[in-house]
């Protein structure tokens, strides 16, 4: 049933984007209603097929040509659907401050604890600045290269209702991202307080004694649970979201704003290989791990990052594929969920990338010197990226929200925001991955024998889980 849906859904779509572009270019004369039909049509199918599949990502992905596509043919009824992309954006901002919260305390008093794993724990905190440090930047420069943000010309009633921003001294940048009330800074949006408060109240936790933490850090693990669970709540209103964003972008700016879209999205997926190539390769070299039989052993946790959009539903996986690598179990039980919380290097490498484009896209004067501090900042709250899917678009609207620049630029962000999902979540799974193996080589205690045999036992376990991600 489902081939057949599938083929059928390939052939009027292919007719449909036939007619459109020959009627588009003269070479057939076609009535605008027929066409009109033909794509609707084809678009029929494909809400079919989502519905029958019950999958987020498909239901994703078809409400994008549904919204382009109302945005085409009827821009007035696309801006008012604006109602429907605010309920979900600001259902995502219910989610920052206890989601940040819940992440940064659970990592540094759960797994940071500095005291109970010595020389482990600052090498691997260590690692994981210098190497998310170098995604941002990387991040950084593609974005000022490629320019994805320029020519985006917003529509007056949006204009408008930007917002001015107050110029700031050192001191009173550095002065603002200390909290005077954490219930103020919550209420507010400021993420860097919030993230400060969230650093200085998990060292205070780790100071405790073992029976006194044990049972507020099993509290704010529970949080962070409980806010995974609210994130997947409202992720099941995203594809209205979403088809409602991008119909309203189409509409207020025309069908040539998908042109930025492209760029954006051709600009990250060379940055993070430029990542891949030019910092993870080198890094591995550097720690004499042999990459061909690195990456035969992380495929399959990364196929089901890249699958489910979500780099915690291949924590399981990483961890026992790493360990089969030659990576002691007290050595990835302990850097891999740290890394969860400190090291997803595709995410802040997104987080640079998409907060240049919000200032270009906006016009906004946004010199080296605020992108220098837009990356420290981006230092300290990419920390707090939960691993679930589409959590860094609650960081990239603080960090928006902090500069000062206008939200409606993540609205198109959020059109591809799942194409870019896949790649990142895939690049944090291998960052991590790497760092496992890189802390183990550094502590002398990467097995090297059981490195060189770990890809003669396959192991088809990742095939049954991508089947059961499918069906979720």
């Amino acid at each position: 049933m489902k081939k057949n849906l599938i083929l059928l859904n390939w052939v009027l779509i292919t007719v449909a984007a036939l007619t459109t572009v020959l009627s588009e270019y003269g070479i057939l004369a076609i009535s605008d209603p027929v066409l009109l039909s033909l794509r609707w049509l084809a678009l029929a199918g494909l809400l079919t097929y989502a519905f029958i599949k019950k999958n987020l990502t498909t239901s994703i992905l078809v409400a994008m040509l549904v919204g382009t596509e109302i945005g085409y043919d009827f821009p007035e009824f696309a801006t008012n659907l604006r109602f429907l992309r605010q309920i979900f954006l600001q259902m995502i901002k219910t989610v920052i401050a206890p989601l940040l919260f819940a992440t940064l305390v659970a990592g540094i008093a759960g797994h940071s604890d500095l005291k109970q794993v010595g020389r482990m724990g600052w090498k691997s905190l260590l690692y994981f600045e210098i190497v998310t440090t170098i995604a941002l930047f990387i991040g950084l420069i593609f974005a000022n290269w490629f320019k994805p943000g320029e020519g985006i010309i917003p529509p007056a009633s949006l204009n408008e209702t930007l917002p001015k921003v107050e110029q700031q001294g050192w001191q009173s940048i550095i002065t603002h991202a200390f909290p005077e009330n954490i219930a103020k800074s919550i209420y507010n949006g400021e993420v860097l307080q919030i993230v400060v408060f969230s650093v200085i109240f998990g060292v205070a936790l780790a100071m405790l004694p073992d029976e006194k933490k044990k049972k507020f850090v099993g509290g704010v693990e529970l949080l962070a649970e409980v806010m995974f669970k609210f994130t997947k709540i409202i992720m099941l209103f995203a594809p209205i979201g979403v088809g409602a964003a991008i119909a309203e972008t189409v509409g207020h700016m025309g069908i040539d704003v998908l042109k930025n879209l492209a760029m954006l999205l051709a600009t990250l997926y060379c940055a993070l290989l430029a990542f891949l190539g030019l910092v993870l390769v080198p890094v591995a070299l550097f720690a004499r791990i042999p990459i061909i039989k690195f990456a035969k052993n992380i495929a399959e946790p990364v196929s089901i990052a890249f699958a489910t959009t979500s780099s915690e539903s291949a924590l399981p996986k990483a961890m026992e594929r790493m360990e089969k690598f030659g990576v002691p179990r007290q050595i990835v039980s302990f850097v891999m969920p740290t890394g969860y919380s400190f090291n997803l290097d595709g995410s802040t490498l997104y987080l640079a990338l998409a907060t240049i484009f919000v200032a270009q896209a906006s016009g906004a004067d946004f010199p080296v010197s605020e992108q220098i501090a837009m990356v420290f900042l981006l230092m300290l709250t990419s920390k707090g990226v939960a691993g679930i899917p589409r959590a860094t678009l609650v960081i990239l609207l603080g960090a928006v929200a902090n500069f000062g620049l206008p939200e409606w630029p993540v609205l198109l962000i959020m059109g591809i925001d799942e194409l870019m999902d896949m790649a990142r979540t895939s690049v944090n799974v291998i960052g991590n991955c790497l760092a496992t193996g890189v802390i183990a080589r550094w502590e002398g205690e990467l097995d090297d024998a059981k490195m060189q045999a770990s890809d003669q036992i396959p192991d088809n376990g990742a095939i049954k889980e991508l089947e059961e991600a499918e069906q979720i």
